[in-house]
């Protein structure tokens, strides 16, 4: 190591602490203490990667030291020095984690030495985890605050600019100028659908399951009142069958984020021409909930069928979606610990079944 490790050691023989200090200071930085309560004040005051201490010293012993060390600094690496007669109270200590291992008195140079490196090289891993942690939970708190405002910040103007488009079209008689705010809406509308996309995908990869009872009617019709709002349903056969007469519990969010994909993967896959139909299923037990959405669509080539899930794949060339629906329905499922199969035929449509256990944080 660069560093020089800085060792704190205690033992009431002042022998043992001149020997430790002369043998020792070459290859570290050696601070030595007569007693438990001196050693606690240099602990308050020095950053230690090693503390060592003697068992049996006056008034408390070593593990009584690195009791009261752990409620100051939990940091430090701690290495006890015993006889054999104390290994009951070390092997106790060790179970109870506040030692990382003893060493026999009279003590080998070169074993104290190791043991010191080795305890350094688990106090750095151990410091290195602990700024990452921090720096993660940072972060996470960042994106959290970035991705809902993105959500405000974009939607806003969005939805002004659509608005706009909406009444210069309601005075504009030139056909041609028309298509114009026909094709800004119709851009406009796509990018919103992303921003919704994005906030989906985040809260289906991000953010821990909150448990709480799902009303699958509830929230089923409050989609299709969106999606009715957005899309010309009038065209589409639906059949929406929703059987629940237990509760449930699951993440409400994640729910929403796997109906709301399949479902809109079922109406935008749909036929140019012809009869044209979907059908929901959703039944709930004892113990799981199962949602099947069946179509009559274009389908997926057996070749696409393995990679459909993947981030950003599509099965098909037409210009209606993200790559990323199936792939937010398939990182939900995960995580509410369910599973989801997929059926389809080229020109016959498709069939998704997902199966997800209640979840038992209630």
């Amino acid at each position: 190591m660069t560093k020089r490790i800085n060792v704190l050691y205690i033992d009431d023989e002042d022998n043992n602490l001149n020997s430790f200090k002369a043998a020792l200071r070459r290859d570290f930085k050696v601070h030595t203490a007569m007693d438990a309560e001196e050693g606690l004040k240099i602990a308050e005051t020095r950053e230690f990667e090693v503390v060592i201490a003697d068992q049996r010293m006056p008034g408390i012993t070593g593990v009584e030291f690195f009791e009261r060390l752990v409620r100051i600094n939990p940091d430090p690496i701690r290495i006890l020095l015993t006889g054999y007669s104390d290994i009951s109270s070390v092997i106790d200590a060790i179970n109870r984690g506040e030692v990382y291992r003893f060493i026999d008195k009279p003590w080998n140079l070169e074993q104290i030495k190791n043991a010191i490196i080795n305890a350094a090289e688990i106090y750095y891993a151990r410091k290195e985890l602990k700024e990452k942690n921090e720096r993660l939970e940072k972060l996470h708190s960042e994106m959290n605050q970035f991705v809902y405002s993105l959500s405000h910040e974009l939607r806003g103007p969005l939805m002004s600019i659509s608005g706009i488009s909406k009444l210069a079209k309601m005075e504009v008689k030139d056909p041609g100028i028309v298509e114009y705010f026909e094709m800004i809406d119709s851009a406009t509308l796509k990018l919103d659908d992303f921003i919704y996309k994005m906030l989906d995908f985040y809260r289906s990869t991000k953010i821990e399951n909150k448990v709480v009872p799902i009303d699958f009617k509830g929230i089923f019709d409050q989609l299709v009142a969106e999606y009715t709002v957005k899309w010309d349903l009038s065209t589409i056969d639906l059949k929406f069958e929703i059987l629940q007469d237990k509760p449930f519990y699951s993440d409400e969010s994640k729910i929403r984020v796997i109906i709301n994909n399949l479902f809109s993967n079922a109406y935008k896959f749909q036929k140019e021409a012809g009869a044209r139909w979907i059908h929901v299923c959703i039944k709930v037990d004892d113990h799981s909930a199962y949602l099947e959405i069946k179509d009559n669509g274009i389908g997926i080539e057996e070749k696409h069928q393995s990679d459909v899930f993947n981030l950003f794949h599509r099965a098909t060339q037409r210009n209606v979606g993200s790559g990323l629906g199936l792939y937010m329905v398939k990182e939900s499922v995960e995580q509410l610990k369910g599973n989801v199969l997929l059926q389809s035929s080229v020109g016959e449509g498709t069939t998704i079944k997902v199966t997800l256990p209640e979840l038992s944080d209630h």
